[in-house]
């Protein structure tokens, strides 16, 4: 009788993991819960409005610099605060 009272014991242990594990899925997972969002929500579709206009193109560009940047000219990139 006394090794039956052991068994026991040994297989409490991965019971209470596994439904120590099955409560924590169902509680972050939600599956009793669920949303259909598919089904559930409607959304309405509305035409797109705005405008397209073409400003330059860039068709075999050859050059190595872009017009206009300012990356020798450092004193007009960096502005300083106005302290003292």
């Amino acid at each position: 009788m006394s090794d039956d009272s052991g068994l026991w014991l040994l297989l409490a242990g991965p019971a209470s993991a596994t439904a120590l594990y099955w409560g924590l899925y169902r509680y972050y997972r939600n599956i009793d819960k669920s949303h259909a969002f598919e089904r559930e929500t409607t959304v309405e579709a509305k035409p797109v409005t705005g405008s397209d206009r073409m400003v330059d193109t860039n068709n075999g560009t050859q050059g190595t610099r872009i017009r206009g940047d300012n990356v020798r000219e450092y004193r007009k990139r960096v502005v300083r605060g106005g302290g003292g």
